[in-house]
C-alpha cells in the first residue's frame, strides 16, 4: 500500500496551483487513514481534469458524479477554510 499511497500522493501535485495545496494538504493528513474505497475515490477524483475540478470546488459547478461530488464535500472542501 505504501507504493500506491507514493503514487496517490504524485498524483496531487496539480497545474492550479490552488488545487495543488488543497490537495497535498488533504493528501498529507488523511490519505493513510482512508479505507480502500475513499482511497479509490480519491485517486478518481485525482484522475480528473484540472479545470472541472476547480470549477466545482470554488464555483459550485457540476463535475458530472454525484459520489465524487459527496467525497469531494466530505472530505476536501473543509481545507480551504484552513
Amino acid at each position: 500500500m505504501n507504493t500506491q499511497i507514493n503514487k496517490t500522493k504524485w498524483k496531487c501535485r496539480r497545474g492550479l496551483r490552488e488545487l495543488d495545496l488543497l490537495f497535498r494538504k488533504f493528501s498529507g493528513d488523511h490519505l493513510e487513514t482512508l479505507s480502500k474505497a475513499d482511497f479509490d475515490m480519491f485517486n478518481s477524483i485525482l484522475d480528473l481534469e484540472d479545470q472541472p475540478l476547480y470549477d466545482f470546488i470554488f464555483k459550485g459547478t457540476s463535475i458530472g458524479s454525484q459520489a465524487q461530488e459527496d467525497f469531494i464535500l466530505l472530505h476536501i472542501k473543509k481545507f480551504i477554510q484552513q
